[in-house]
């Protein structure tokens, strides 16, 4: 028998990782999207719980994109997936 080490998301509960850094890596963008989520709700509050947990979801996965388009390159935002379904 063969014994296999798995890790798995404190955030996430189904979500298992082979990889503790992978693990690791998922934990903080789904902290940073609960952060985002967060602060979107608060500045539109019109928007679904829901709404904000995939808008949170998306930017954090993203964030170096936005980052960049923060700083100082507006257009790194059109290197964005239209279809983030796979990710």
């Amino acid at each position: 028998m063969a014994v296999e080490v798995v890790y798995r998301s404190s955030r996430d509960l189904e979500r298992l990782f082979m990889d503790k850094a992978e693990a690791d890596r998922y934990d903080k963008m789904l902290e940073l999207a609960e952060a985002l989520a967060t602060v979107l709700h608060k500045a539109v509050p019109s928007l679904t719980e829901q709404q904000t947990e995939d808008v949170g979801i998306y930017m954090a996965r993203h964030r170096e994109l936005f980052a960049k388009a923060f700083k100082s390159s507006p257009e790194a935002l059109s290197e964005l997936p239209t279809d983030d379904s796979a990710t």
